[in-house]
């Protein structure tokens, strides 16, 4: 091995983190960075981070299985670990073709490539926030024996990681709007830019119908996330139930969250 390779390696991983704290900061989607030929991030890169990111926070929500009252059972943190960037990736699989064609319907000239870069960027902002809050879940994983309660928590914080994705995304196609129909001195010369990854364009609005068919599609987005989680379950692990990777198809997500809710507080 050449003395020089760690080096090369250790360059190339703060490289990789380079590329997501730029994502996290909006300096990729800047709109004079975008005039550059859209949202400019490796997919394939930024997707091993996902990934990493996605298991990570996996293994935090299977910590309650491996401290409930009834015994450990470590092999739920394992099935976590693989089925949260499942979740992910399924859910873009599915969703992929409807945003291509929403965002054909609003006049976009944004090809296929462009938009599979910005799901993929839009997924590493959610993935980002849901494993920054993971120690967070691991902590109540360990200090609480309510089973139900660990359930809500985890959807609320996935919640939270889905709405500054998808708001992330809505802002990436207002600049990209943007960026179809300014003029480029026009865009490299605005002192108004925003700084951050989510601050909203001064004085340039989509256009209402713009908007209403994005954020339909961000619905759309969210009840496929929504029933591929209920679809993939358990990630938390009942303590009352043998584990099993996938329980029987029955009910759904909604139904499911108002159970719990119900059994809670009962």
């Amino acid at each position: 091995m050449s003395t020089d390779e760690p080096g090369r390696r250790k360059a190339s991983r703060a490289g990789w983190l380079r590329e997501l704290d730029s994502l996290l900061r909006g300096d990729l989607t800047r709109v004079s960075s975008l005039r550059g030929g859209g949202l400019l991030i490796n997919p394939a890169r930024l997707s091993v981070m996902i990934i990493v990111l996605a298991m990570i926070y996996g293994v935090c929500m299977g910590t309650f299985a491996v401290f409930r009252p009834k015994g450990a059972d470590p092999m739920q943190v394992l099935a976590s670990m693989v089925k949260v960037p499942l979740l992910f990736y399924l859910t873009l699989l599915v969703t992929l073709p409807s945003l291509y064609v929403f965002n054909a319907l609003v006049g976009s000239r944004l090809r296929l490539g462009a938009v599979v870069r910005l799901l993929v960027g839009s997924m590493g902002v959610l993935v980002t926030v849901l494993a920054s809050l993971g120690p967070i879940v691991a902590f109540f994983s360990v200090s609480t024996a309510s089973y139900h309660f660990m359930l809500l928590f985890n959807v609320a914080v996935y919640t939270v990681a889905g709405a500054l994705g998808m708001a992330f995304l809505l802002q990436t196609l207002h600049r990209l709007s943007v960026v179809d129909t300014q003029p480029t001195q026009l865009i490299f010369d605005d002192p108004s830019e925003p700084a951050g990854a989510l601050d909203p364009l001064e004085n340039r609005m989509l256009s209402r119908h713009v908007k209403t068919v994005f954020r339909l599609w961000v619905v759309v987005f969210a009840l496929v996330g929504a029933q591929m989680g209920w679809v993939l379950r358990p990630f938390v692990g009942n303590p009352n139930i043998p584990f099993t990777w996938f329980r029987a198809r029955e009910s759904n997500f909604f139904q499911a969250v108002l159970s719990t809710f119900h059994n809670l507080f009962s």
